[in-house]
């Protein structure tokens, strides 16, 4: 045994049982025979018919031991049912990862990772590839006179997320953990390993073959697998593994593995990478890795998938950048980048003490020759779900709040009188992207409009569209989806990169919605008279990144901004009703990108909220008509963190540097800065204030709320309406 990190290995075997349904069309998941699928503009919804469902593996006996004794790890028998969640109450909390290699988790979902092992909630980390390259464990320098082994490098990986996981779980790098081998639902092996101090922290090893190049083709790869040019992909098995056998795959029992670690572990809330993250403009070729982006499509057929199980556990998702984030100005704390950086430098085995007992090594040595990457310790950045506009009040008074769960549209409702929340009641029709945003219209009733991915495998293959939904009328139900298309040429054009939509609305009923394309310019539609909606037009911009944020102020004059890596950019209606002009420049320095708009105090002009770079740090900016900034305001005592900052008529809502949610009252700043609160509780995406409080959707996806300081008007009282 080594002298530091003591790793007991059981190699033995646990079932992971159920039984999926065929890879779907993620038009729609239907849990009842009511559901419907969006249609494009004049046709009817339709129910897709049930695909063939794949055969679950043979029985093996179960293991004994800590990791069989783990309730939350009871896979259960072939075909099983899982136990619903009860109705109006909160699901148990559980996260589970899905990245294309060691270390992804790391550089790209960090400090997320570290706040959820310290809040207690379970994790599971499932790395798709082995992640052997070269097979080559040396700094650069040394590379040339290094052996090639990629069965031993694929281990020094593995040694090094160990180290990483115990040392953020218990704080020594050299924890032990318990390793078994697991058969998948896909009818292949894969490593478990628990920590053993912790058992709610669990890493999974698919141990499939990587692509060996960033965006350079090689068929032997998910991207080739994925578009159909092998039939089968190949394990790449590490040294030391339990997984005794070879096995390989075909692209649907890649999905069934998938699909069956969300069964085995039931989260409540998925993270993984980008399946859309854009060419870029100087090469031509997939801004990302190739793994990154055709895992994360894996893994979003897999939660399709998973949705058709009979009673399985609703989920949340969201999807982080990769390495896109490298150009892009850093969002996090001095603090808050230190503690990533030394969580790097764990994996990286920079000290070289061999504490793991193996010769392979105990960390990546590829890594330590720049174990902060392309600035990717210093940022976390969502690729989805930064809106700060989808809860909306009735004419009624009534509250309702949106978000997504299980690809369909989740609705709460809270009554005029200050009762409880009520939810969530699921949409039909699935495919949605992670992030909607929502609209009042003048006649009272409520618009919903968001993305959706459809992976029907049809002429279009994978594709990104917008869809929106409205109530049929004043306070009632949501009629069906209505496909608003895409710019977008096709999938290799632009890898489907299109925004979150914005959305404006006139006096007069009329939408324009507003969204990023994968040229980096705003491209718009507009609603006529009728009610249909005109052709996309180019808004123009230039290396626009995120998502575009509209706001419209007392004078029913429109404005919708734009970030770029370095200023922000505007267009504006100079009369309520006219078109937008611009773009034209704001003057402001550069932000971290995430931005919210909210009608100014004062009655005149739009309030911009943003963050400063590299520090959390709140901003603000006040537009009056088509004129550039007229103010900048920094709110002292900032509370750090990163994402959108939401600026609502009584509260300021924003995730804090702990990943609590963090509140304060708008207007009641002192020279200390605004007296902040911490709610502490883990959440998803952005929080939306308004007049009576913040709503937040927990990683348990229920929605969390803080009402705001009781005042005349001001319902007051505290609830949470769980995810049913």
């Amino acid at each position: 045994m080594s002298r530091r990190r003591a790793v007991s290995t059981a190699v033995t075997t646990a079932l992971v049982g159920g039984a999926f349904a065929g890879l779907l069309s993620v038009t729609g998941t239907p849990e009842t025979a009511a559901a419907q699928t969006a249609a494009p503009e004049g046709k009817a919804p339709t129910t897709p018919a049930a695909p063939p469902r794949a055969s679950a593996p043979s029985p093996v006996p179960m293991a004994t031991g800590p990791e069989s004794q783990d309730p939350a790890s009871d896979p259960g028998t072939p075909g099983r049912t899982p136990r619903p969640p009860a109705s109006g109450a909160h699901s148990a909390t559980s996260v589970m990862q899905i990245v294309a290699h060691p270390d992804d988790d790391l550089f790209f979902m960090n400090p997320d990772i570290s706040q959820t092992i310290r809040s207690g909630t379970p994790l599971a980390a499932v790395y798709l590839t082995a992640g052997e390259s070269d097979g080559v464990n040396a700094r650069p320098r040394d590379a040339a006179s290094a052996k090639a082994d990629k069965a031993g490098y694929a281990e020094a990986r593995q040694n090094g997320i160990r180290a990483a996981y115990s040392e953020m779980a218990t704080g020594s790098r050299t924890s032990p953990w318990d390793r078994v081998a697991i058969p998948t639902a896909g009818g292949g092996l894969a490593e478990l390993d628990t920590l053993r101090a912790d058992p709610k922290v669990r890493l999974v090893w698919l141990q499939i073959r990587e692509a060996g190049s960033t965006n350079q083709y090689r068929p032997h790869s998910l991207n080739g697998l994925w578009h159909g040019r092998i039939g089968t992909l190949e394990s790449q098995r590490s040294s030391g593994t339990p997984v005794a056998a070879d096995f390989r795959y075909t692209k649907d029992e890649v999905v069934a593995t998938i699909a069956g670690l969300l069964d085995r572990f039931r989260p409540t809330f998925v993270r993984m990478q980008d399946p859309s993250p854009g060419i870029d403009p100087k090469t031509g070729k997939i801004g990302d890795h190739q793994d990154h982006l055709y895992g994360a499509r894996f893994a979003q057929a897999a939660l399709a998938r998973y949705a058709e199980l009979p009673g399985h556990q609703r989920i949340g998702v969201q999807n982080y950048l990769g390495y896109p984030t490298s150009v892009l100005p850093h969002t996090l704390d001095p603090e808050t980048a230190g503690d990533k950086l030394k969580t790097l430098k764990t994996y990286a085995w920079l000290d070289g003490v061999n504490d793991c007992g193996t010769p392979a090594g105990c960390g990546d040595l590829k890594v330590a020759a720049r174990p902060a990457g392309r600035g990717w310790t210093a940022t976390v950045r969502y690729a989805r779900g930064t809106s700060t506009s989808w809860v909306q009040r009735d004419r009624d008074g009534v509250l309702h709040a949106f978000s997504v769960l299980d690809g369909q549209l989740a609705a709460w409702r809270k009554p005029a009188d200050g009762g409880a929340w009520s939810g969530p009641t699921l949409l039909p029709g699935g495919g949605m992207d992670t992030g909607v945003t929502s609209v009042s219209l003048p006649d009272g009733r409520i618009a919903v409009y968001g993305t959706r991915t459809l992976l029907d495998g049809g002429p279009a293959g994978y594709r990104r569209e917008v869809v929106s939904t409205e109530q049929t009328a004043p306070g009632g139900a949501f009629g069906p989806w209505r496909s608003l298309g895409t710019p977008e040429r096709n999938d290799a054009a632009g890898t489907s990169d299109i925004s979150a939509p914005a959305v404006t609305v006139g006096a007069d009923g009329r939408a324009t919605l507003v969204l990023r394309d994968s040229l980096r310019r705003l491209n718009a539609r507009e609603q006529g008279a009728d009610g249909g909606w005109g052709p996309w037009r180019v808004l123009g911009g230039a290396d626009v990144v995120g998502d575009p944020v509209a706001a419209t102020d007392a004078k029913g004059r429109a404005y919708v901004f734009a970030s770029t890596p370095k200023t922000v950019l505007f267009w504006a209606q100079h009369v309520s009703g006219g078109p937008l002009t611009g773009p034209a420049l704001t003057a402001l320095p550069p932000t971290t990108l995430a931005l919210s708009a909210s009608p100014a105090q004062n009655g005149d002009g739009v309030r911009l909220w943003f963050r400063k770079p590299a520090s959390g740090d709140l901003r603000s900016a006040d537009f009056s008509g088509v004129g550039p900034v007229s103010r900048v305001t920094e709110l002292p005592g900032g509370v750090a963190g990163f994402g959108p900052v939401s600026g609502g008529d009584g509260l300021l809502a924003v995730r804090s540097r702990t990943g609590f949610l963090a509140t304060a009252p708008r207007g009641r700043t002192g020279a200390a800065g605004p007296a902040w609160k911490l709610e502490k509780f883990l959440f998803a995406g952005a929080p939306d204030a308004g007049t009576d409080g913040v709503a937040a959707i927990g990683l348990d996806g229920g929605l969390h709320w803080t009402p705001a300081p009781a005042g005349p008007g001001v319902p007051n009282g505290r609830g949470v309406a769980a995810a049913e």
